[in-house]
């Protein structure tokens, strides 16, 4: 399916997932919407951590559109986010899937791109029903390192991955990253809307970058279990193997480290 997006695009914003919050709560949604910012003052990642955006760096932008399904029956959805973003990237670098894998791209449960074990590109899914019958909504924002600096890794504390580690600055341009990745967007959605996410499980183990490595459960920054990472189910829940069973994990914080 070809989405008719409406194209926004903004020079600054304090954050364009709240930008479109704003106007689902006000019920001022009507058509799939893509809002784009060269710079997000306020950018939000998942359980409320910060987003550094900056002209030229990053890629920051958020879609809202309205699904069919109940919120329910959307489990698993941001994990098919991370491969459209994948397949995204591939088209607009025209380096193959596979070459992509071998250089270590990769997915972390439940929401991160990883480039060699460092965050490339991270997501974050918002909304729902205003109404029982009406659409759920959902707002989904992406941030994709381009660029980075030794000052923008000193703010976060650690290293992070961009695009200009996989190819080469002059070949890159953000218009077509955002513009291939909206494609593949609604190629997800279009599925997911018809399916579920069973039909992305199979890929998505396939990018899963932590599969069959430690790791270890957090709940509210307290360890919960560790065990053996072993993919994820037909419903997009996180399986690891523990010395008590198999336990499944359904959100929370993952702290992840390798097999010693």
């Amino acid at each position: 399916m070809t989405i008719n997006w409406i194209l926004e695009r903004v020079e600054e914003s304090t954050s364009t997932n709240e930008d479109l919050m704003s106007r689902w709560r006000a019920n001022s949604l009507w058509e799939p919407i893509a809002r784009l910012a060269l710079k997000q003052t306020a950018g939000r990642g998942r359980m409320g951590r910060s987003w550094v955006s900056s002209p030229n760096q990053t890629l920051t932008f958020s879609i809202a559109y309205p699904f069919t399904k109940t919120i329910q029956e959307l489990s698993g959805l941001s994990l098919a986010i991370g491969l459209a973003v994948i397949n995204g990237i591939s088209r607009a670098t025209q380096i193959p899937l596979e070459d992509l894998h071998q250089r270590k791209l990769g997915l972390k449960w439940p929401n991160d791109v990883l480039l060699e074990n460092k965050k490339l590109a991270g997501m974050l899914i918002e909304g729902g029903q205003l109404k029982p019958g009406e659409p759920t909504w959902l707002i989904i924002g992406i941030g994709l390192n381009l660029s980075k600096t030794k000052a923008l890794e000193e703010h976060l504390g650690r290293e992070v991955a961009c695009l200009e580690d996989l190819v080469d600055p002059q070949l890159l341009n953000a218009d077509i990253i955002w513009l291939e990745i909206l494609k593949e967007l609604g190629l997800v959605i279009d599925k997911f809307e018809n399916s579920s996410f069973k039909t992305f499980q199979e890929t998505w183990n396939h990018w899963d970058a932590y599969q069959n490595k430690v790791c270890q459960i957090h709940q509210q920054n307290q360890l919960q279990f560790e065990g053996i990472e072993k993919g994820v189910d037909s419903d997009g829940v996180l399986l690891i193997e523990t010395s008590e069973g198999l336990k499944k994990v359904i959100s929370g914080d993952v702290s992840l480290r390798a097999l010693t």
